[in-house]
């Protein structure tokens, strides 16, 4: 197949590379000229384990290019994936010109049959404001079918998602566009639902939030256990291997963050209530989430007591693992509520400091560090704000004896509590 991915983020770039390596011809289009001429150049935008090795691969193939005309991706494909941001509103709805500003481009290329792809997570019924866009700004009589096709990549592993799915979900208004999909998706081999858009849609968001559930129901369950002298992973190790409930994301800390959790379940809310519905539960799902970091500073500022002028070192600035995103961190956010109480940050992140640098300025209030082993130095406290594997390798004893006061808050439950008290440190992590 021929195809465009309008919109070359995390979403679009990882889909392109990944249908071109299957066998598929894909052009990428993009706005931000600066974004092109850097893909074009052989580089990419973002951290994704093997993506850069796939883009390189892929150009050099011949099945992967770039441009910033939106209609010369449109001409030389049959179909055209939207894969623009939707980012959310102080309301918690979704803000939708980029959507409907590439849908009114759509419209003014369309010299023939065309299928239009929504890949971007949008609210139930975009499909249909959708086509009556394009219907409403193309040339009269161009037929074209608006199918819906949510994504479901989780930053730092989205390579292996996109070409191992667990599932790919199609949503169509009519059968026309129904083979051309299954062909895209054959090499992939995975189960393929044909449903309805409207259906298709709300998959997407009723997935994240019930996902965004269990990890806040884990950190509730941490704040139990804490509160009873057990210990949360003990719980919820007994939990997940109860075929019924499984072991993924119910895991305590921090709380989640990125750009999809947080803002998929503001808008299923907002479009829960716009459908009549209070969705109480989910409100809920976001308290705990807000409340988990609460709680988190609270432990640092009961065992420091005063934090002006502590020094604290904090391992961590990505939202998760094995990316170097840093919209919606909690270990962002962790950082900047201990700024704001006067503490002095001296901050590691294998991927994410360059990112991070555009929230968290380097100046009097925080310092970055290159080696994760003297991050701690001269330190009051260290903080362990994302999950990164690599910081079980972190060397203990060089910690211990160049901090200050050996003070060490594992904001994601790495190291074994006992362990840590016989190598001297005052150890406090979540739920345990």
């Amino acid at each position: 197949m021929t195809i465009a991915i309008i919109g070359t983020g995390y979403v679009g770039l990882v889909t392109g590379a990944c249908f071109a390596e299957v066998g598929h011809t894909v052009v990428c289009v993009d706005s931000d000229a600066n974004k092109v001429a850097l893909l074009q150049a052989g580089g990419i935008p973002i951290y994704e384990p093997g993506l850069e090795e796939l883009v390189k691969k892929n150009v050099q193939a011949g099945r992967l290019s770039f441009t910033q005309s939106t209609a010369e991706g449109i001409a030389r494909s049959q179909v055209i994936f939207i894969a623009v941001p939707t980012p959310p509103q102080p309301d918690g709805s979704v803000d939708m010109s980029f959507i409907e500003g590439v849908a009114r481009e759509i419209a003014a290329s369309l010299e023939s049959y065309r299928i239009i792809v929504d890949k971007s997570t949008v609210p139930v019924k975009t499909g249909e404001k959708v086509a009556e866009t394009i219907k409403r700004y193309c040339r009269s009589g161009i037929a074209f079918d608006v199918v819906s096709n949510p994504e479901f990549l989780r930053e730092g592993f989205a390579v292996d998602d996109l070409m191992k799915p667990d599932r790919v979900v199609v949503g169509v208004s009519s059968q026309r566009p129904v083979a051309a999909m299954k062909e895209i998706y054959a090499p992939f081999g995975a189960p393929i639902i044909v449903t309805d858009t409207n259906s298709a849609e709300l998959i997407k968001h009723a997935a994240n939030s019930f996902l965004a559930l269990k990890i806040s129901y884990a950190n509730a369950l941490a704040v139990i256990c804490e509160a009873a002298g057990a210990n949360v992973q003990e719980v919820t190790r007994g939990m997940g291997l109860d075929s019924r409930i499984g072991p993924r994301f119910l895991q305590a800390g921090l709380g989640f963050g990125g750009s999809c959790f947080p803002k998929d379940l503001s808008a299923f809310i907002s479009i829960s209530a716009q459908l009549g519905y209070d969705f109480r539960l989910l409100r809920e799902v976001q308290q705990i989430n807000a409340d988990q970091m609460v709680r988190f500073v609270k432990k640092i500022q009961d065992t420091l007591w005063v934090l002006k002028d502590k020094k604290i070192a904090v391992l961590g600035l990505a939202f998760k693992q094995n990316t170097d995103d840093v919209r919606s961190s909690p270990a962002i956010d962790l950082c900047k509520r201990l700024i704001k109480e006067g503490a002095r940050l001296r901050v590691y992140d294998p991927q994410g400091m360059d990112k991070a640098r555009g929230l968290l300025p380097e100046d009097a209030s925080t310092t970055y560090v290159d080696d994760m082993n003297a991050v701690a130095d001269g330190c009051d406290a260290l903080v362990i704000a994302t999950e990164w594997p690599q910081f079980t390798e972190l060397d203990l004893e060089r910690a211990r004896k160049t901090m200050t006061t050996p003070i060490f808050f594992d904001g994601r439950n790495l190291f074994d509590p006992i362990e840590m008290k016989r190598l001297g440190f005052i150890y406090q992590s979540v739920g345990r």
